[in-house]
């Protein structure tokens, strides 16, 4: 069985002068494991602690343990409850945790926790507090404490499907895509800030698959803590709605871009005015195409109410190889036709997160029907991605940059670290070689003896037991 430990070196040294201990191991690195680490030794896991509450009473094991394993497995891509308890066994990381365990049967094929644990806490929640707990991570811990603060955001909706047979599912509904495809499942609503050249997804919600993305997205909207005056928000077509545009123009100061339908009569009048006009301008990243700005066309599309009904100007791209014609329109009537054209072509980039998300992140990959459980995977995958992000703007992992991180996982090559973790009872202490060493020259011969023995052991990757 594994026993869970607290780090005391000081006692741990102690004991070992005197050739007290219960067993030794050694430490290997992992990549996963060094993004943990990294996210402790920069604040980020405090104050995830700190964000989310821990709903049990008298638990062993605390939040500061269970959050960061729980991401851990989604970051070595394991998807089961299961798998959490496993996900963390470097002893370095669990050491800056406060935290680690010894095998006292001599295999490690036991979790420092079991699956019921996991499931335990889990159920505490419900699907809402879970979004809202990811909410409030990000925005009021994590990114204040990385000093990270975003002025463009990208609206956009993703489907998560599940089995269309399975009717158990807790809040998956059926219904159609444009193509006339049914399927089952969920539907993702996120805010994605750009921080230079990092994604981070900011702010999200959670539905039906059925819910229309701007009824799924509404309320985020409207009241996101995320926006700042000046901010720029980039939507598709799905998020198209005079009075949502209005109230960030005029509630929050935010300007949106947004493309226009082909059958929406501002459209038709952008391109009839920017033939007539004929200023065309090359396209600043397309060969085959040309721009031209057209302004003065927000009576072209009315709200019900026309008084709060603010500016609107578009970019009108034509396709000279096909001839068909594109609008991209914005409330920021200060931006040329080359400003609006770039800033729309940000918008891929949630398209980019969503096809990692699910290609390799498996954050569509539920095991379970009930919707806490499948809102937990959700959130800890997404913290995941979050913590990547931010290990690739570090220092030591700025190689990783526009990496996928379970590409990456497949060519990495774990590493030995020359430390040595000695086991005390409930205690544990972390000793490099030199001072393995010290201590070593320090005691008597009856210690000198059995540390030697410990020494040769950790050398040939076994562990030594009492």
């Amino acid at each position: 069985m594994l026993k869970l430990c607290k780090l005391n070196q000081d006692n741990v040294i102690r004991q070992i002068s005197k050739g007290n201990f219960d067993s030794v191991a050694i430490s290997q690195s992992n990549l996963v494991d060094d993004i943990i680490l990294s996210m402790q030794k920069s604040g980020i896991l405090y104050w995830m602690e700190r964000a989310v509450p821990d709903k049990r009473y008298g638990a062993s094991l605390s939040t500061k343990l269970i959050i960061p394993l729980s991401i851990a497995a989604k970051m070595k891509i394991k998807m089961s409850v299961s798998d959490i308890p496993y996900a963390i066994q470097d002893h370095r990381v669990l050491a800056s945790l406060g935290y680690n365990i010894v095998d006292t049967d001599g295999n490690l094929k036991n979790g420092i926790m079991s699956e019921g644990t996991i499931r335990n806490y889990i159920k505490k929640f419900t699907a809402d507090e879970l979004i809202f707990t990811y909410n409030k991570a990000v925005q009021k811990y994590i990114m204040p404490s990385i000093d990270a603060s975003a002025t463009i955001h990208i609206l956009d909706a993703t489907d998560l499907e599940v089995n269309l047979k399975n009717e158990n599912y807790e809040g998956a509904e059926v219904t159609k895509n444009k193509h006339g495809e049914v399927s089952r499942g969920y539907k993702l609503g996120t805010i994605r800030g750009i921080i230079d050249d990092v994604g981070i997804i900011e702010e999200i919600c959670l539905g039906s698959l059925k819910t229309h993305d701007l009824n799924l997205t509404r309320d985020m909207i409207m009241n996101s803590k995320v926006f700042k005056k000046g901010d720029i928000l980039i939507n598709d077509r799905g998020f198209l709605n005079r009075e949502l545009i209005n109230f960030l123009k005029n509630e929050r100061g935010v300007d949106t871009y947004v493309p226009l339908k082909e059958n929406m009569t501002i459209f038709q009048t952008a391109i009839t005015a920017a033939q007539m006009d004929n200023k065309w301008r090359k396209h600043p990243t397309r060969e085959n195409q040309k721009i031209a700005l057209v302004t003065d066309l927000g009576s072209f599309w009315e709200s019900k109410n026309t008084d709060n009904d603010v500016p609107l100007n578009a970019a009108v791209v034509w396709d000279t190889e096909t001839n068909k014609y594109f609008a991209f329109v914005t409330t920021n009537v200060n931006d040329s036709a080359k400003q609006i054209v770039l800033t729309y072509e940000l918008r891929p980039e949630i398209e980019e997160d969503y096809r990692q998300l699910k290609d390799f992140w498996l954050l569509d990959h539920f095991k379970s029907t009930k919707l806490n459980m499948n809102a937990f995977h959700i959130i800890t995958v997404l913290f995941g991605y979050l913590f990547f992000q931010i290990f690739t703007t570090k220092p030591e992992g700025e190689k990783y940059a526009n990496k996928c991180l379970p590409t990456v996982l497949k060519n990495y090559n774990s590493q030995e670290f020359p430390y040595l973790i000695f086991y005390v009872k409930n205690e544990f202490g972390i000793l490099s070689i030199m001072e393995f060493c010290k201590l070593y020259a320090k005691c008597d011969e009856r210690v000198r003896k059995k540390l030697e023995t410990v020494f040769e052991m950790a050398t040939k990757k076994e562990v030594l037991r009492e």
